[in-house]
């Protein structure tokens, strides 16, 4: 009988490209991976793999056997869900991998809630941007993942994931209290701000620079930073404007003035788990308590809003 470890480490070379990578994801030697690929090569009696310059590169019937293993592994994951749910009980770990404004937001709430209805359950989470956070998942060392898609953005879908919406998130600008832009009324008077920005290769930076440019606005990008309450703390003490998600409106930003923006711009935030173990109670009971805790958020219709 085939190996199951030697097939996914075959599906993960066929997705990951190089037995470097291979290794560095699954914190293996390069040798290991090549080790147990051979025996899997051996065991097949099929050439699965082969060297191209200094690569590897799978073969043909190595590709097949690849997709095969990925099928396997997601029937082993519903098996597993089945499995649980026959037991009538939510228990176990879920590993959990999100960015920041949803940890911040959402997750302790929706924690909180699991703990009170399954205490069986446990619950670990890491902060992982969303490109990181699909290598987990699809890695197999999260369960379940938040990502977020913008405007304009494409739409991420990974194959074999199965994902499901959270929420649309109102993207807002926030300027300060005090000084000479509190009380700006369009975006045109923004043209000489100095901004606190995401870094530029960033999902939300891409955003934020794309939807300045389209206002004829170039930024004078004075704090480049990927932390949202660091960038809203810049807009408090009077050094800079910044764009935020509405999710952190409601506790976080005090001493502020949030506005919304000219074409109501939203992300949408999603979570994103194997297709496998789309029916886990685990993962059920994880996404239901998040759209419970993103149900309880502050309206914010209240808010003025920006001219053109």
């Amino acid at each position: 009988m085939l190996s199951l470890h030697r097939l996914f480490l075959l599906h993960e070379l066929h997705r990951l490209e190089t037995m470097s990578a291979v290794a560095h994801t699954h914190s293996m030697s390069p040798s290991a991976v090549s080790q147990q690929l051979s025996l899997l090569e051996r065991e097949t009696k099929v050439t699965l793999f082969e060297q191209a310059g200094r690569r590897v590169v799978v073969t043909d019937a190595g590709v097949r056997l690849a997709r095969r293993a990925e099928e396997m592994l997601g029937l082993l994951e519903s098996a597993e869900a089945e499995l649980q749910e026959a037991q009538g009980d939510v228990g176990g770990v879920l590993r959990v991998a999100s960015f920041q404004t949803p940890l911040i937001a959402l997750a302790p709430s929706a924690v909180s809630v699991l703990e009170e209805r399954h205490p069986q359950l446990r619950i670990e989470l890491a902060q992982r941007e969303v490109e990181g956070a699909y290598e987990g998942l699809l890695a197999h060392r999260f369960e379940v993942i938040l990502g977020e898609d913008y405007p304009g953005g494409q739409r991420v879908v990974r194959r074999g994931t199965d994902r499901e919406g959270l929420l649309r998130d109102p993207m807002l600008l926030v300027l300060p209290d005090t000084g000479p832009w509190s009380r700006v009324r369009t975006v045109a008077d923004l043209a000489e701000a100095p901004w606190a920005l995401d870094p530029e290769g960033a999902r939300t930076g891409i955003w934020e620079r794309t939807y300045l440019r389209s206002a004829g606005i170039e930024p004078w990008v004075r704090f480049d930073t990927p932390d949202p309450l660091l960038q809203v703390h810049l807009v408090r003490s009077g050094h800079a404007v910044a764009f935020v998600p509405g999710i952190i409106a409601a506790e976080h930003l005090g001493g502020t003035r949030p506005v919304r923006l000219p074409g109501d711009p939203h992300r949408t935030l999603y979570t994103a788990a194997r297709a496998g173990a789309a029916s886990h109670p685990a993962l059920l009971a994880f996404r239901a308590a998040m759209v419970e805790a993103a149900g309880t958020l502050s309206d914010l219709h209240g808010l003025d809003r920006l001219g053109e």
